[in-house]
């Protein structure tokens, strides 16, 4: 819902709320913003703290600042109310078509690659960490959770289709994916959020979430 895997409301746009091919990696499989200016040979791009990003850059003449992040973390939930028409559910294996579809537009959407859509969706589905959000029988507004780690949950792929914006759908499918995180056991809910998209980041803080810090994805000039 802003422009993660960085992971609603609002809904003029899509609201990606995941880092997913954001980060890249460095040869040798060290992460890209931990790789240090050592890293820059080859190195295509990579995202770090706002400070951290801007001496990296320095160290490495070449790059672009390409996308502007905040990360958000939950406070207290305070899903939409009223809240729009409609309910949520866990997504199945019956909604494949129509999930890759979604999970391609969101990468359209965040200038992200297309080619894990697949298995993003089936992967998942059988998790059960696809939620999507259903009005009248038909689905109209997806979000997704990764996995545990750490006890940190990452809420990312909040997606509501064109033909389906502006009526708060984004943001309840998010608020639901969040609090499904926190009833799975999770003590700490994130995502990351798009500054250029200021619709979708008012929408996070009214459903809860708080800014922790910046983050810049630097890729390199062609």
């Amino acid at each position: 819902m802003a422009r993660g895997g960085r992971g609603g409301g609002g809904d003029s746009r899509a609201y990606p709320a995941a880092r997913g091919a954001a980060e890249r990696r460095a040869p040798g499989g060290g992460g890209a913003a931990g790789g240090g200016p050592g890293a820059g040979p080859g190195l295509d791009g990579f995202d770090a703290d706002r400070d951290i990003a801007a001496l990296l850059a320095a160290r490495l003449p070449g790059y672009r600042t390409e996308q502007e992040q905040r990360l958000y973390r939950l406070g207290t939930l305070l899903p939409p109310s009223p809240a729009p028409e409609g309910r949520a559910r866990p997504a199945t294996r019956a909604d494949r078509a129509l999930l890759v579809a979604w999970v391609e537009g969101f990468a359209d959407a965040t200038g992200q690659s297309k080619s894990s859509a697949a298995w993003l969706v089936d992967e998942g589905t059988e998790r059960g960490s696809l939620t999507l959000w259903e009005s009248g029988g038909t689905p109209v507004a997806l979000a997704g959770r990764s996995r545990m780690l750490a006890g940190t949950v990452r809420v990312t792929l909040v997606y509501t289709p064109p033909e389906f914006r502006g009526r708060g759908y984004g943001a309840a499918v998010a608020a639901e994916a969040s609090r499904a995180a926190r009833a799975q056991g999770a003590a700490e809910v994130l995502l990351f959020a798009d500054l250029a998209n200021p619709t979708s980041n008012g929408v996070y803080l009214r459903v809860g979430y708080e800014p922790v810090a910046d983050r810049l994805l630097l890729r390199r000039n062609p």
